[in-house]
């Protein structure tokens, strides 16, 4: 599938701009030129040789914060993500086979969290457990978990019905048998689709809460809080919110882009791809049956 989606100009768009964000993360606190939270008499500078996108109210050098709260955005994020992918994905499969009580208890599991507001909740969470972005991300991506719980639960009823995954079971595969061997392989990809799309989810939320100052002790810098920051000094610095803006802009842009080029490649309309590809490179078919011997 990767492959697949390297051919895409899509594809390759959205994991460049991806594996930069991570390299941010990986390598921001030790790229950043400055002390993020060392604090100056030069305060709501302009752009210099010294401070590349100038100081915030607290005379902070902002192109270091801004590296350096890279890392908690992206982490914060996937925690999102891939809690949601844990809490909802194995669920959904599971829910096709093992009866009619877990699959009622879990729907209406996954229908309660829907209209749980994952803002308010997850305010009153990190009221009970302490202001941190571990519990905050937690919780988030458990309120998320019921579109991984849908997707997953969808795609394994049309593979449930398929004649050979019935053959499977009545000649008494087991269950976990039947998931990895043939349910795994073609849930993966929608899986795969939500998974990318709950990533640009993820920064929307980890900004938005970072924004209102939840999850984060101050003076810790993210993207959120520093959008947060300078909205309050647009008079002297109007061009300050860009910045993190764009980040989370782009970032969130390039999450769903991958999402679109893996949902183009995978299922019918990837098969389609793949056999034009072969085509075009002379390559033939391994499915197509070779006929020999001459005209008639």
């Amino acid at each position: 599938m990767v492959r697949r989606v390297l051919t895409l100009t899509s594809g390759r768009i959205a994991l460049a701009i991806l594996t930069a964000v991570a390299l941010l993360a990986l390598l921001g606190p030790w790229l950043a030129p400055q002390d993020p939270l060392a604090t100056s008499d030069d305060t709501l500078a302009v752009t210099s040789w010294a401070h590349w996108l100038g100081t915030d109210y607290l005379g902070r050098d902002v192109l270091s914060r801004l590296l350096d709260g890279s890392r908690v955005s992206v982490l914060g994020s996937l925690e999102v993500a891939f809690t949601a992918l844990a809490v909802g994905a194995v669920p959904g499969i599971l829910s096709v086979y093992l009866g009619r009580v877990f699959e009622w208890l879990t729907l209406r599991l996954a229908d309660t969290l829907v209209a749980l507001p994952f803002l308010l909740f997850a305010v009153a969470v990190i009221a009970l457990l302490g202001n941190g972005i571990t519990q905050a991300m937690l919780v988030t991506g458990v309120l998320v978990s019921p579109l991984f719980y849908r997707v997953s639960r969808a795609a394994t009823l049309a593979v449930a019905r398929s004649p050979y995954v019935e053959a499977a079971i009545v000649s008494g595969a087991s269950v976990g048998w039947v998931v990895r061997r043939h349910v795994w392989v073609k849930v993966l990809p929608p899986i795969a689709v939500a998974l990318a799309q709950t990533i640009g989810v993820g920064f929307v939320i980890v900004s938005s809460l970072t924004f209102l100052g939840i999850g984060v002790q101050p003076p810790a810098p993210t993207w959120g809080g520093l959008l947060a920051s300078d909205l309050g000094y647009l008079g002297q610095r109007p061009w300050a919110p860009l910045a993190p803006a764009l980040l989370i802009m782009v970032t969130v842009w390039a999450s769903n882009l991958l999402a679109d080029a893996i949902r183009d490649v995978s299922g019918e309309a990837g098969r389609a791809f793949a056999l034009a590809g072969r085509a075009r490179v002379g390559r033939p078919d391994r499915n197509r049956p070779v006929h020999s011997g001459g005209t008639r």
